[in-house]
């Protein structure tokens, strides 16, 4: 990070720090975010977390969740508290588009931010810039950005489950983003006092009823393999969506159950919103998403986790998709 010292001298004295992160946040946004809220928060800082839009229900089990502001329902409070903000922490996106309203407002502010995040293409919006794509999640980030201003001492069982929780989550339990240097964070979090047994229960084993027969229609009704591509893809309509009653956090990781097969390397879920048709794509190998999401769909993300959007319906999405599969029939079958 350049201007680390300027960093320092700036948190060396109490701010009014808002945290943002971005739309339909995951664990890796919240547990960034609330990790860094703690921390700053021990350090004499007053803290406000800001999202754009709500979290899904099992992540409420960590600390000041009920004190996240969420732009969607208040915006009024979203922008006093930007407004009064003195240091602005960006994470885990690195473009001020991706979260709508508030990017806006943050645009409009002319007090120091900070981005720290591991997405590709940062945009140079932010004073301060901790970016690393060859990280696991930004929660790993937050963690070293801890140990960049030599205050490692401030972290704690508490904070330490918010940054494991976000490593768990965009790692998908550590079968992907794999590094050794992430497998020494993690035996310095469960040193500190994190019990990770605990936190794999809270996260993975907290699926409501109707979420497990969700998986099961989309597994069953709405699964299609491609073999000669080496692709699946599941579709969710908005008659799906109406029947079960799909909420945010319903579809959390339908799209990697498309992986466990073994001749499948790259999976798409692609599913109908009101205005929009979303996609999330999941790949094995050298098989590069986040160029296919970038170039076909107006998204991004990670190598072998990213998403993107259509504006045609669901049907010419979908068979978007698959014209587009012969140009990546080489990596598909290598």
């Amino acid at each position: 990070m350049e201007n680390l010292d300027a960093l320092k001298q700036l948190l060396a004295m109490p701010q009014d720090v808002v945290i943002v992160t971005h739309r339909n946040p995951d664990g890796d946004a919240i547990g960034s975010s609330i990790g860094l809220s703690l921390f700053l928060q021990r350090n004499g800082h007053n803290t406000k977390v800001i999202a754009p839009s709500e979290y899904p229900d099992f992540l409420a089990w960590m600390p000041q969740t009920d004190d996240i502001l969420i732009q969607d329902n208040e915006p009024e409070d979203v922008e006093r508290a930007i407004q009064r903000a003195t240091v602005i922490f960006c994470l885990d996106f690195n473009s001020l588009d991706r979260i709508d309203k508030t990017g806006e407002l943050i645009g409009e502010v002319r007090c120091p931010k900070v981005m720290i995040d591991h997405h590709l293409f940062p945009e140079p919006f932010a004073d301060y810039v901790l970016s690393e794509t060859s990280a696991s999640s930004t929660c790993e980030l937050v963690y070293d950005f801890i140990h960049m201003l030599d205050m490692r001492q401030y972290l704690d069982p508490v904070i330490g489950e918010c940054l494991f929780t976000g490593i768990l989550t965009d790692t998908g339990s550590f079968k992907y983003s794999n590094s050794p240097k992430l497998f020494r964070t993690v035996a310095d979090l469960l040193e500190i006092g994190v019990d990770d047994l605990r936190l794999q229960d809270l996260i993975f084993n907290s699926m409501e009823e109707k979420q497990l027969r969700i998986l099961g229609h989309c597994l069953y009704n709405r699964m299609e393999i491609l073999p000669e591509y080496q692709t699946g893809i599941i579709t969710l309509t908005k008659e799906d969506y109406a029947y079960f009653d799909i909420q945010r956090g319903d579809t959390e990781g339908v799209v990697n159950f498309l992986l466990k097969l073994r001749n499948v390397k790259l999976a798409a879920f692609i599913h109908e919103q009101p205005k929009i048709v979303k996609l999330s794509l999941r790949s094995k190998g050298d098989i590069d998403v986040q160029e296919m999401a970038k170039r076909h769909f107006r998204g991004g993300g990670h190598k072998n986790a990213a998403g993107g959007a259509s504006f045609h319906s669901l049907n010419v999405t979908v068979r978007r998709f698959k014209e587009i599969l012969p140009e990546y029939q080489h990596q598909l079958q290598s």
